[in-house]
């Protein structure tokens, strides 16, 4: 026996090692974007533009058919948290990455403690919560000023209220779950996922109820979307809703499930294990309910064009909290299986192999957060420090020559960004608004940061404008780009500056027959061309 705690102490103090690593880079890695004052990821600069616009009290959902052709499509809260933060310091992409970030590292606060309060095992509760920020998709976007791990923090806080507050029925406890439940989907429309998984569970447990608590959660939804939609005069409508019904992609969502199969596999199996124990043993808890609904649905989500491996986040903090609770079980040596129809009927089977399961915990659990840690490994492979690890472990960049990612960059769906940026990017970034400066007349970039830094006006938002082309119909118009498209073609625009050609396809069209592209400058491994008018 001694022998034993000696291999599981060992054990379990390398997985701990590998997994505090692992926060080390990822704490780096946002330290690094917090003094990045451009985009880092395409799309943070139009999130800044929403903070900004909220700092000032206005709507950022606006008439996309009419100078400057701009609007959101997110709902409003994330933006709205930081907007005290722009409004002081001014337009810093370091408001909304710092809030994300704070957000991916409370989540793992509270999967480390729900694991903790089921299971009793503190050290399995610690590397839990370790494990949901050594996932390689919440590293690759925990520090962006991007809302989705934001509402991740409002949907894990409401599952770990309700799960303990529908059972004792304690009312305030239910809405104040509800509450976050609704604060999440404000932050993101996602929060859905969530929510259907909560209401599926309480109608198992008790159908009546599950109606009452369903009815006024909705009532409370609604009440506030329709407030928003009367407020932006029906744009809330057109720009976050009908904007965002995008098309599928059988290869993308194909190519994430491998994703994340390949990097999460060592605790996507005891997470599973616990729920199907639950299912046929046990009594599903909210906790299994979820991690099924979220996975399922957050896979389909993740298909769809703009979407991407965030969209697995929910499904992770499932996966970190059924995991653990279940691998502390088996150190219960209390435990006795419930009675069960199934251990009633199948006992023979069940007991040797729960007997089994917990015989070799010692051993098996903490192989599996070093597994899992392996399997998760991402680091810089140049700077302090880091250039020695990766000499040491033999460990070469696959990413922009200066950063190691396990996961593969060949899958649709999952940026090539996790790398450290540079002075040298810096640097670059300021040539470009230093361009941007010196055109006679407007500019219109894909990426946001850089006009706000030359202190011009943001002309549109690319990827909403996008949207709205692919979602119009003859039934249905949603999006009339004449006036955008005229002011290219009679070429009122100065300077177009083109990252990933994300723009519709009309505006596209004008550009290539009025414009003609004179520069390229590579910023952060992406290349940005300079589109100028020409001559008559």
């Amino acid at each position: 026996m001694v022998a034993k705690r000696t291999i599981y102490t060992a054990l379990m103090g390398v997985a701990t090692v590998i997994l505090l690593f692992a926060l080390v880079v990822y704490i780096a890695y946002a330290l690094n974007l917090f003094q990045f004052p451009f985009d880092y990821d395409q799309g943070e600069g139009f999130e800044l533009v929403d903070t900004i616009l909220f700092s000032q009290l206005k709507w950022p959902y606006q008439n996309t058919d009419v100078y400057p052709f701009y609007s959101s499509n997110y709902p409003p809260l994330f933006h709205i948290l930081p907007a005290p933060l722009v409004a002081i310091f001014g337009p810093q992409y370091w408001t909304g990455r710092l809030l994300s970030f704070i957000s991916t590292i409370v989540t793992a606060v509270l999967i480390a403690y729900a694991v903790y309060r089921d299971g009793k095992r503190p050290w399995i509760a610690l590397l839990s919560g370790l494990a949901y920020l050594a996932s390689n998709m919440i590293y690759h976007n925990g520090p962006l000023f991007r809302q989705h791990l934001t509402m991740v923090l409002f949907e894990t806080a409401a599952v770990l209220i309700l799960v303990r507050a529908v059972p004792r029925r304690q009312i305030g406890q239910i809405a104040l779950g509800f509450f976050l439940l609704i604060l999440a989907g404000y932050t993101k429309q996602l929060a859905a996922v969530t929510a259907l998984a909560v209401l599926a569970w309480l109608f198992l447990r008790n159908p009546i109820r599950a109606i009452l608590w369903g009815l006024a959660f909705a009532t409370a939804g609604a009440s506030i979307f329709v407030g928003l939609n009367i407020a932006t005069n029906g744009e809330w409508w057109r720009q976050a809703i009908l904007a965002n019904i995008n098309q599928f992609d059988p290869l993308q969502a194909f190519g994430l499930v491998k994703l994340w199969l390949r990097l999460h596999f060592a605790l996507i199996v005891p997470a599973m294990l616990f729920a199907v124990y639950e299912l046929f043993v046990g009594r599903l808890s909210l906790y299994s309910v979820w991690l099924v609904g979220a996975t399922v649905l957050g896979a389909l989500g993740a298909g769809t064009w703009g979407a991407g491996d965030s969209y697995y986040a929910t499904s992770i903090v499932a996966m970190c909290i059924t995991a653990g609770i279940g691998m502390s079980a088996l150190f219960n040596s209390t435990a006795v299986l419930p009675q069960s129809f199934y251990a009633r009927q199948f006992g023979g089977v069940i007991r040797p192999l729960w007997k089994a399961a917990q015989g070799s915990a010692i051993v098996v659990v903490p192989v599996i957060f070093v597994i899992y840690g392996i399997s998760t490994l991402k680091m810089p492979t140049i700077g302090p420090g880091f250039e020695t690890i990766a000499s040491a472990l033999n460990i070469e960049p696959n990413v922009r020559g200066r950063h190691f990612d396990s996961a593969t960059y060949d899958v649709v769906g999952y940026a090539n960004i996790g790398h450290f940026t540079t002075q040298e990017d810096i640097t670059t970034g300021q040539q470009i608004v230093a361009l941007i400066e010196a055109a006679d007349g407007l500019v219109i970039s894909e990426d946001a940061g850089f006009v706000l830094a030359a202190g011009r006006p943001v002309i549109t938002n690319p990827t909403q404008l996008r949207n709205l082309s692919l979602n119009n119909s003859d039934d249905r118009p949603i999006w009339d780009g004449t006036a955008l498209v005229d002011m290219v073609e009679s070429q009122e625009v100065a300077l177009i500056i083109l990252r990933a050609s994300f723009f519709p396809t009309p505006f596209l069209e004008a550009v290539l027959e009025r414009y003609k592209p004179q520069e390229a400058i590579v910023m952060n491994g992406f290349t940005y061309q300079f589109w100028r008018p020409i001559p008559d």
